[in-house]
């Protein structure tokens, strides 16, 4: 039987054969290489944390508010009628019994003629009243005349004395009408606002000139729920304003709202201030400041609160690795809050990255890097 092909031709595909083997088998060695599983390493996360330690300080509150007026009275025209002058504008500073408005008073100047009058009449009407009650008692005196004709005459006299008081008194009600035509300042102070303008016909009683006293001031602060108990007990509070800060006056708690403002839910407090000087302006911003003495407590910062199962917890660092536990809050103190529960003096507590954390996980404790707390030292 005759080869098909010459037997060099069969050695050449027989070395093909095992050169496409040899490759083969380094590809796949190579693949297994890739495909291995590196060496596991242990996550280690660098944390913050706190050596929670009870202790009590000082608690500065700072509430911001607006400088107002005590008394601030709307003045209005005590008669109706039509404004011809208009003496202030807002803002001026006016002194007690200062004009600040005027109306047309043509008419009430003719009440006041037609009253006099009245009196005049009525003055004539009894001096001859008077005159023939003296004369008929004269004449019956002598008894000329009856006994009832001089009661008559005494009678005329009391009417006649009548009229006469009761147009001395129309007279002096058309004075002061005519004197109510001007609008003039109830004490020193400044006008705040204005209600009516020259040729504007306004009632009896409409306020038309807000008029703010100058001689007592004060902050008109808003207080929030738990800061009401706090400042009944304070006695020292410092009043600065935005304008100048390094201005520090005394203030005192004049009047706290007994309720809460719907909208805010906060009360209304007035810090009066006694010692007030001319830079303490009307509308300025002004700052009110008080502190207050904190019971011995275990405070940790906001950022160690973490919240699990709908309750607050918190990380702490035992051998190495992290731990939950449980607390209970008090309340909050500025950027702190106060545990009331679920710590003891001398635990760690993480105080940063807690959401990054896991039961067990391992941690390192980063060094201090300035963070201040009054509840312990950090580490």
């Amino acid at each position: 039987m005759t080869l098909p092909f010459p037997k060099n031709q069969l050695n050449l595909v027989a070395g093909a054969r095992l050169l496409i083997s040899i490759q083969l088998f380094g590809s796949l060695l190579l693949l297994a290489a890739c495909t291995e599983k590196p060496a596991k390493t242990e996550d280690v996360r660098p944390v913050r944390v706190l050596v929670v330690a009870p202790s009590g300080a000082k608690t500065q509150v700072e509430l911001a508010g607006e400088v107002q007026p005590r008394y601030e009275s709307q003045l209005g025209f005590r008669v109706g009628g039509k404004v011809i002058a208009r003496r202030v504008e807002v803002g001026t500073v006016v002194k007690r019994g200062q004009v600040l408005m005027q109306l047309d008073a043509t008419d009430f100047q003719l009440g006041q003629a037609q009253a006099k009058a009245s009196v005049s009449a009525a003055d004539s009407s009894l001096s001859l009243a008077q005159a023939e009650l003296n004369r008929y008692r004269e004449l019956r005196q002598k008894n000329f005349v009856s006994q009832a004709l001089l009661d008559a005459k005494e009678a005329a006299y009391k009417a006649a004395l009548a009229n006469h008081e009761q147009a001395t008194v129309g007279l002096r009600v058309q004075a002061n009408q005519s004197s109510y035509t001007s609008l003039v300042a109830d004490a020193d102070g400044v006008v705040t606002s204005l209600g009516a303008e020259v040729g504007q016909v306004v009632a009896a009683g409409i306020p038309v000139v807000r008029l703010a006293r100058t001689s007592e001031t004060e902050v008109r602060v808003s207080i929030p729920e738990d800061q009401v108990g706090t400042l009944k007990r304070v006695s020292a509070l410092t009043v600065r304003t935005w304008a100048n800060p390094e201005l520090e006056l005394e203030g005192r708690l004049r009047e706290l709202s007994p309720m809460a403002d719907p909208a805010t839910r906060t009360f209304t407090a007035k810090i009066s201030i006694p010692k007030a000087s001319s830079e303490i302006r009307l509308g300025m911003t002004a700052m009110v400041s008080f502190s207050t003495e904190t019971p011995p407590g275990i405070r940790l910062p906001l950022t160690a609160l973490f919240n699990h199962r709908d309750k607050t917890a918190v990380w702490l660092v035992e051998n190495g690795s992290v731990k939950l536990a449980s607390v209970e809050v008090a309340g909050a103190i500025g950027n702190e809050v106060m545990i009331l529960s679920g710590l003891n003096p001398g635990q760690a507590v993480v105080t940063a990255g807690v959401n990054q954390l896991r039961e067990g996980q391992k941690v390192s404790v980063l060094a201090d890097m300035g963070e201040a707390s009054t509840s312990g030292a950090t580490r």
